[in-house]
């Protein structure tokens, strides 16, 4: 039933700008926190940014200072900003709720996107 819409990748030039959206919906009760990872080819999978409810962030090192991450908890919807863009930014970014508490369930589950790709290039 949950279902989390990504968008806003795309084709940029070293030192521009993205900005990625992702809402999540369904019978949504709570998300402690929701995310963003990516994943290069030939790489692992890797954290990028995640936010919690209350407001804490935490990114990962290579996008500190670069990229911000930010919620709309009443729409259950997370972006994140992409400044100062880097080839080795590219990477299929997907969205992810961390903790995830529908009505209908006691537990708490993690839902991921489809992945939007993020192409850096010059």
């Amino acid at each position: 039933q949950v279902r989390l819409v990504e968008s806003g990748g795309g084709l940029v030039q070293p030192g521009g700008s993205l900005r990625l959206s992702c809402a999540a919906s369904g019978n949504i009760f709570s998300i402690n926190a929701m995310g963003w990872y990516r994943q290069a080819p030939g790489k692992q999978r890797e954290l990028v940014a995640t936010m919690s409810s209350g407001g804490g962030t935490n990114y990962a090192a290579s996008v500190k200072g670069r990229f911000t991450i930010s919620r709309d908890n009443a729409r259950n919807t997370v972006y994140l900003q992409m400044d100062s863009l880097k080839p080795e930014d590219t990477a299929v970014y997907k969205c992810k709720t961390i903790g995830l508490r529908t009505y209908d369930s006691e537990f708490l589950l993690d839902y991921w996107g489809q992945g939007t790709q993020v192409t850096v290039s010059s």
